[in-house]
């Protein structure tokens, strides 16, 4: 029986991709493995979000070839979409699959695999309607909160992103899949993370007239899920009655994360981006209000071409005054083929770099004022493979005083806050 290794690169939705990946090769009959030593085929599932993404796929694929020359390596995501040649090219990289292809995975690496001759199996993924992803039925055992991709593609546009021409359009998974795999899912996890690549679009593809509001109305009314985290969710989709739906369900963790990118309107409008600070701040509020606990995390770009010293300073304002928790904080990375790209009025790399550290500087602070806040309460975690860490419902991890089993829910009294963490006084009962 053949080992498979699989390492996945960037977002949650490709971390998604990655488990199903392994679990369609399994179906085929290969053993998933935890570490590259010893496998047969090695896939790499790459990002191409940025220019360093691409260095990073580049020197892992190479360095897994030369520690493990007889394997047979599959480069596939994002990267091996946008240019297959290049990692064609690589010594050991046997087949190069686009995310056109990727549900076919399974059938290319077969032995018989008549269909598809050659080292790249690539298609054009603007064509592509469906959705296209494998099922994912479980995940290794060393890892306790399982992402299942419900959405995938992008139909905005803009001016900084690859990602639509990597992933295609927007595509929703259809309704019983989804149900079919949360309980699939929920029978052996405490938590299941929903994904995609713009999650709040899912259901607009569909002719029932479904939203994303409805999707989780209905996975908390048919499935035994018990809890559900809910990832990036662009502005203009955090409805009211989304909000209200978070704030009423328990089961639904306290974790809201909203693309903001930037906090000057003058940078927005050249991003194409469909919201303004108003129209954000205005879902801030609403988050903040209804939901005062819980964690609230926003995407940020630096020096984005144009980008002045007086519109940075915008941005570092209006972070400071909203609610944040954490910032995911990004340097600006030209990509070929984007709009952004070909503007002429680029910010020095040096000063892109410095106001990245400026705002990850901001995102300590904020995140260390809201675990302080924790200290005296009583959180609800997951228990992660990690010995003795769990994860609290709003996304802070905690050092438990007692190590348990992963993948349990529980109730954590909060003593103290460290430089990172949370520190557990007293572990109440199991759920």
């Amino acid at each position: 029986m053949k080992r498979v290794f699989v390492q996945s690169f960037g977002c949650r939705a490709s971390q998604a991709d990655g488990a199903a990946i392994e679990s369609a090769l399994e179906e085929r009959g290969f053993t998933a493995i935890c570490q590259s030593a010893g496998a047969d085929l090695i896939v790499v599932n790459t990002c191409t979000v940025t220019r360093d993404a691409d260095v990073d796929a580049r020197r892992v694929v190479r360095g897994l070839h030369r520690d493990h020359p007889n394997a047979e390596i599959l480069v596939t995501g994002c990267y091996a979409q946008r240019a297959p040649e290049e990692l064609a090219g690589i010594p050991g990289v046997r087949w190069v699959v686009g995310n056109s292809h990727k549900a076919q995975i399974g059938d290319i690496v077969a032995p018989e695999s008549e269909p598809y001759h050659g080292a790249v199996v690539v298609g054009h993924i603007g064509a592509i309607r469906d959705f296209a992803a494998i099922p994912v039925h479980g995940i290794r055992e060393d890892r306790t909160r399982p992402n299942l991709k419900v959405q995938d593609g992008c139909s905005n546009r803009c001016s900084f992103c690859i990602i639509p021409s990597v992933r295609g359009r927007s595509r929703s998974a259809p309704v019983e899949s989804v149900l079919e795999q949360v309980r699939t899912l929920a029978q052996r996890y405490r938590e299941i993370v929903l994904s995609g690549i713009n999650l709040g679009r899912w259901g607009r593809d569909l002719r029932d007239g479904s939203r994303f509001v409805d999707l989780i109305r209905m996975i908390l009314h048919e499935t035994g899920v018990q809890r559900l985290r809910i990832s990036s969710i662009e502005p203009m989709d955090w409805t009211d009655e989304l909000f209200e739906l978070f704030a009423r369900e328990e089961r639904i963790a306290r974790h809201i994360h909203v693309p903001l990118q930037s906090g000057s309107d003058a940078v927005l409008k050249r991003m194409f981006r469909k919201y303004r600070t108003r129209h954000y701040a205005t879902r801030m509020e609403i988050a903040h209000r209804l939901l005062p606990d819980a964690a609230i995390g926003a995407d940020v770009m630096t020096g984005f071409p144009g980008e002045t010293d007086a519109e940075f300073g915008e941005t570092v304002r209006f972070i400071e005054e909203q609610p944040f928790t954490y910032l995911h904080v990004f340097t600006y990375s030209e990509r070929p083929g984007t709009a952004a790209a070909c503007r002429g009025d680029a910010v020095p790399v040096p000063v892109r770099h410095e106001r990245t550290r400026i705002l990850r500087n901001l995102s300590g602070r904020k995140n260390a004022a809201f675990r302080r806040r924790m200290i005296g309460n009583t959180l609800s975690a997951v228990t992660l493979e990690q010995r003795g860490i769990a994860l609290t419902t709003n996304f802070l991890r905690v050092e438990m005083a007692l190590a348990r089993e992963p993948n349990r829910i529980v109730d954590l009294e909060i003593a103290a806050s460290s430089e990172t963490t949370l520190r557990e006084r007293t572990l109440l009962p199991v759920l």
